[in-house]
């Protein structure tokens, strides 16, 4: 299937109903942020196919777009693993959390001060934001999104992890103008796995964390 308004729409709307579907089967608070993480990426393909429908351009499709793939998921990943991990791995994921940050910081700050452009090419939309050192920029949001998942721990959220960065390097491969739109819509695809995962997931009793409670 060619990528296009219609395609952004019909699949942004599936990824956000299983997202909705996670949220409502959430049983543990610290689960919302990732479990939600399939809503937010629903809703990017949608506000896409906006994009596409625009013809490109810098309009306010443009930068909704931008701003979501950019900073926001750049923070909302690392957070969202790091709540719904268990306390010992906290410390190895805040380095995914303080490279997001500094990363979203430098995104927000370019997409803030200097023109966001789309670009249709084919089946396909280009992004470009002028940003200095974009490789480590790259390499920063990357260790984010793909790096805490992997970091968290947990099979689930591990798989998704690597599904992510199998498409990071095809996406990157095929489409290196492209790469943050095509690899985008293939972590949208791939967040499918977070209703597995949110089903899984056991509700915390009390104490059970106290070896005196006689819980595990």
């Amino acid at each position: 299937m060619c990528w296009s308004a219609t395609a952004d729409l019909v699949a942004g709307t599936a990824v956000a109903a299983v997202g909705v579907a996670c949220v409502a089967r959430v049983r543990r608070p610290g689960d919302l942020p990732l479990a939600a993480l399939p809503l937010l990426l629903g809703a990017h393909q949608i506000v896409e196919s906006l994009v596409w429908d625009a013809g490109g351009g810098t309009g306010p499709a443009t930068v909704a777009w931008a701003v979501i793939a950019l900073p926001l998921l750049a923070v909302w990943v690392p957070v969202g693993v790091l709540c719904a991990a268990p306390r010992h791995a906290w410390r190895r994921l805040l380095i995914p959390l303080v490279a997001g940050l500094l990363t979203a910081a430098t995104l927000a700050y370019a997409i803030a001060t200097r023109p966001v452009r789309a670009e249709i090419r084919g089946h396909t939309v280009g992004y470009f934001v002028d940003l200095s050192h974009a490789e480590l920029v790259i390499a920063g949001y990357l260790l984010a999104t793909v790096g805490s998942l992997l970091l968290s721990g947990d099979r689930g959220v591990m798989l998704l992890g690597v599904l992510a960065a199998v498409g990071a390097l095809i996406c990157w491969t095929l489409w290196q103008i492209e790469f943050v739109s095509t690899w985008c819509a293939f972590a949208a695809v791939c967040s499918l796995v977070l209703f597995g995962w949110v089903r899984s997931r056991r509700p915390v009793r009390s104490g059970a964390e106290l070896p005196s409670a006689g819980r595990r």
